[in-house]
C-alpha cells in the first residue's frame, strides 16, 4: 500500500483504527451501487475493510500487518498495490479506499488493479479542495506533507478505462473518521485518539499540530469558530473534495 517509511507509520496509526474509522452507511450505499453484481472482489490498501460487502467473496490486501490484524475478514494478504499476487482478471472488481495517494508508484498500482479486476472502484480526493477546508487554517502543516499528488483525480483517471467521477459528500454526522468527517463538529479534532487515526494529522510533528489545536479549543470556547464558520452550521453535507472513481466494465 505504501512506501516502507509510510508503512512504519501506519503500523502506528493503525492501532485502534476501527474505533473511529467506521463505515458510514451513506457511503456504503454508494460503494454497493458501484460494485453492482460483482461477486469476487479484492480490496487493495484495505485497512480494516470498512466498505467491503459482507455477503460476497472479498480478499483484503494491505502492506501494514497492524492494519490487517484489525481486519475482520478471513481472506487477508500482506502485500502492496504494485505487486498483487493474483492472476489476470481473477476478480470482478477491485476497491481502493483512501489509499492511492500513499502508493509508491500510482501508475503501476492502478495498472495492477486493471490487470486483476474487470472494474475498479477508487475513493480519492481533490487536493486543491483540501486546502480550502477550514482545519488547514489551524494546521497549515497538513498541506505541506509529502503526498503522491499524482494520485488525485487526473492522476487516477488517466490510468483507467472509461472512468466516471462523482462527488462523495461528507454528511454532517459522518461516522467514518476521515480528515473532513468532523467539518461541523470541530471539538472532535481536539481528541488525540480521533487525530491518531487521520493520517494527515497523525503524521505531523507535535510542534506542527498542538498550537493549532490550542487555538481551535480557544476559538470554540469563545464562540469565534462558530462565528467564522457560521455558513457551515446549516448544511447537512459538505463537499470536502472526496471523489468516487468507477472505471472498467460496468
Amino acid at each position: 500500500m505504501t512506501p516502507a517509511t509510510s508503512l512504519d507509520r501506519y503500523d502506528t496509526i493503525g492501532v485502534g483504527y476501527r474505533t473511529h474509522r467506521r463505515p458510514d452507511p451513506r457511503w456504503a450505499v454508494r460503494f454497493d451501487e458501484a460494485l453492482g453484481g460483482a461477486t469476487r472482489i479484492v480490496d487493495v490498501g484495505a485497512g480494516t475493510g470498512s466498505y467491503e460487502p459482507a455477503d460476497r467473496f472479498v480478499v483484503a490486501v494491505d502492506a501494514s500487518a497492524v492494519m490487517l490484524s484489525e481486519h475482520p475478514g478471513p481472506r487477508r494478504v500482506h502485500g502492496d498495490a504494485e505487486h498483487l499476487p493474483f492472476r489476470d482478471i481473477e476478480f470482478d472488481a477491485a476497491m481502493a479506499v483512501f489509499t492511492v495517494h500513499h502508493w509508491r508508484d500510482v501508475a503501476r498500482g492502478l495498472g495492477e488493479l486493471r490487470r486483476v479486476a474487470r472494474r475498479q472502484i477508487i475513493l480519492t480526493f481533490d487536493n486543491t479542495m483540501e486546502g480550502r477546508f477550514w482545519l488547514s487554517d489551524y494546521v497549515p502543516a497538513m498541506l505541506t506533507q509529502e503526498h503522491s499528488w499524482v494520485a488525485t483525480i487526473e492522476g487516477v483517471t488517466d490510468h483507467l478505462d472509461d472512468p466516471t467521477v462523482s462527488v462523495m459528500p461528507v454528511p454532517h454526522d459522518c461516522v467514518d473518521g476521515c480528515m473532513a468527517a468532523y467539518w461541523r463538529r470541530p471539538e472532535r479534532y481536539l481528541d488525540p485518539t480521533v487525530r491518531a487515526n487521520i493520517s494527515g494529522l497523525a503524521l505531523l510533528a507535535p510542534a506542527d499540530i498542538e498550537p493549532g489545536m490550542q487555538r481551535l479549543a480557544d476559538d470554540i470556547a469563545s464562540g469565534r469558530w462558530h462565528e467564522t464558520y457560521a455558513h457551515l452550521l446549516d448544511l447537512d453535507e459538505y463537499d470536502a473534495g472526496y471523489r468516487l472513481v468507477v472505471a472498467g466494465q460496468r
